[in-house]
Order: C-alpha cells, then structure tokens, then sequence
C-alpha cells in the first residue's frame, strides 16, 4: 500500500496544539485524541512519507520513518521523571529525520519544529556527549579551514543561523587565540531557520524543507565526518 499524499498539515492542527497548552492533563487529551490522531499524527506521518526520497537526494544514511515508536516523529509524551514541568504533554510537534547510527536526540539530523509562534528547521547535532562534543572540536583545530568553508557556504548561510548553547570560556586545552574560538565554544552544533505555521498548510512545505535541509549538506556532511560516520 503506498504511502498517503501530503496535503499540508490541516488549519486545525494549531488550534489542536494551542488548546492542547492550555488544557495539557490526562483527561483532556483522552477526549481529545481522535483530534491528535487527525490533526497531528496522520498528517506527521503523509509528511515524513513525502520527505523519504527527498531525504535519500541528500543522504541515504538519514531515516524518514512514519511509524508510532521508533520513527521519525516524536513522542508526545514527555519525560517527567527529571524535569520541575511535570505536565504530560509535548505542545509542538517534533519530527527529527536521524542518522542510521544514532540512537535518539541526539545523533547528527535534521529536525522540523512546528508549534505555534515557534515554527523552525534544524539541521546538525544538539547536545552532543562528551566524546562527541570532543571529536567535532578537534575536527574544527585540525583543519579549521574545512570549518570555515562549511561555517561561511552562501547557500548555507543564506539559509540557516547557527543556534545552540556555549561556553563563556574556551574548551580546555584550546588557545583562545585560534581563529575558531566562537566555534569551539559551542555545546551545540546546530544550525536554525523560521517558518511561519501557515507553511505547514500547504503541500509545498515538503519542498521547502527539503531545500533548506539540502542547503546544510555540508554543514551535517562535515559533522558525520568529524564522527566517523558516513553520509
């Protein structure tokens, strides 16, 4: 059976996902789940479906998978276990498109943020651990003229702003003189740009994604490198 056309997400889904910030307990959301089921998880699914074969013209080694657990779209259901937020719910939709190696999160990907008055795109790696942090910043100190070229690209930086957490002081064991100090502060690697939600409505929002995630080729190419990943 093939896979449902994308259409745009419905004018529905933000209402759904406002209501859903303002009501997010247990009981609500039960009464509402056919909503989240046809405003939310169909759609998610018709656009990661459309993004498959987009994703393959960047790189193979990227899942778009349309499945419940497991798959490309997050879990709305949030981790309480650590957090002082103890509601239940996500209020945004989450859809990350990993690479074939990484387990969760935090593995190099692109990822689609839709949620009212906070739509973007990301591209790269957020919060990477320790060992990883430390292999991208040596990457960056071998050949910081790689860096640059990927960092400064015109189509890259047309597209995308590099976003993230950093350190106010230089990694140990870096001079801060090098001429990538900014960068190697940097606890994130990930690279951001907007949209508004009304994009999500049309069917074209699949090739607007997926010509900005084509803009950071280079940008996550260099990342896997710096992992010991294939792209």
């Amino acid at each position: 059976m093939s896979a449902p056309s994308f259409d745009g997400f419905p004018a529905e889904t933000a209402g759904f996902l406002r209501e859903l910030a303002g009501n997010n307990e247990r009981r609500w959301f039960q009464e509402n789940k056919h909503r989240y089921e046809d405003f939310v998880l169909s759609p998610a699914f018709a656009f990661i479906g459309a993004m498959a074969p987009r994703l393959e013209g960047i790189s193979e080694h990227f899942l778009a998978i349309p499945k419940r657990a497991g798959g490309s779209l997050m879990r709305v259901y949030r981790d309480t276990r650590f957090s002082r937020n103890k509601t239940p719910y996500k209020t945004n939709i989450g859809i990350h498109f990993r690479h074939e190696l990484g387990r969760d999160v935090h593995a190099p990907g692109f990822y689609v943020h839709i949620e009212p008055g906070s739509c973007f795109l990301g591209a790269g790696i957020w919060h990477p651990d320790a060992k990883a942090l430390t292999a991208i910043r040596d990457r960056i100190v071998e050949d910081p003229g790689a860096w640059l070229r990927v960092r400064d690209a015109r189509r890259f930086r047309g597209a995308f702003e590099l976003d993230g957490a950093s350190l106010k002081r230089p990694p140990r064991g870096v001079p801060a003189d090098h001429p990538c100090i900014e960068d190697l502060k940097r606890k994130d690697f990930i690279a951001t740009t907007a949209f508004g939600i009304a994009d999500t409505q049309s069917p074209r929002f699949v090739e607007h994604a997926a010509r900005c995630f084509s803009a950071a080729e280079s940008f996550v190419g260099f990342l896997c490198g710096a992992l010991s990943l294939r792209f």
